[in-house]
């Protein structure tokens, strides 16, 4: 049975089935691993990450955001034997017709060189002159998986706009966080401390697609810890 929480409204989200005790982070990026552990924390969950438990790197063959996190959750789902959590998130930039997209990790190549990857896409705006703010429109999507080994899995998805700067600016995230200025923010992505970024409510804003994506799984799949209310949808 499967349900997008993303999309249906609260009679649906009682549905939904409940995550507690171990989870498998399905990452072996070490910047998404620290994001989901720290959103994670507060709901008492034993997280391992499929680097810890040598589980190997699926293809990511899908043509959308969601199916790649789903490749990637219900791999590690059948091969750890527990419940496995995974995101699948990039970039897209308008005035480059959405790219890099799906592709966000593959344009920072096998070294993981964002900073290449960066002044690639800067390179492609100015191709375009894209040099105004109006022409440097941009958003993240973070879509997230829960998947068991019995074939049950879950879905969300959350999305933060805003406008690419150039040059990149700060050293904190990871990826392409120092070029993306949220909208309503002077800072960017790369400029903000990790709570400030996807810290959740009531302390937190929330403010990141991961986050975005996480406040609706949480509200739908998880409980939290020691007095702390859960996340509103």
């Amino acid at each position: 049975m499967q349900h997008d929480a993303s999309q249906v409204g609260p009679a649906s989200v009682v549905e939904c089935r409940s995550i507690s005790g171990r989870l498998v982070i399905a990452t072996h990026n070490p910047g998404k691993l620290a994001e989901m552990r720290e959103l994670l924390a507060p709901f008492g969950i034993d997280a391992l990450s499929a680097g810890e438990l040598g589980l190997v790197e699926p293809e990511e063959t899908g043509a959308r955001f969601q199916e790649n996190a789903r490749i990637k959750a219900q791999v590690a789902a059948r091969a750890s034997g527990l419940p496995a959590f995974a995101d699948d998130s990039g970039l897209c930039v308008d005035a480059l017709g959405g790219a890099p997209g799906i592709h966000s990790a593959r344009w920072a190549g096998p070294e993981k060189d964002f900073a290449g990857a960066m002044q690639r896409i800067e390179e492609a705006l100015r191709e375009r002159n894209a040099n105004g703010p109006g022409t440097r429109r941009a958003h993240f999507v973070s879509a997230l998986c829960v998947a068991w080994p019995d074939g049950h899995i879950q879905e969300f998805e959350g999305r933060v706009d805003g406008t690419l700067v150039w040059p990149p600016r700060g050293t904190a995230g990871f990826g392409y966080d120092p070029m993306f200025l949220p909208d309503g923010h002077d800072r960017t992505f790369g400029e903000m401390t990790s709570e400030e970024k996807h810290g959740l409510p009531p302390q937190g804003l929330g403010l990141s697609h991961r986050a975005r994506a996480f406040v609706k799984l949480a509200a739908a799949c998880l409980s939290a810890r020691n007095g702390t209310p859960s996340p509103p949808a």
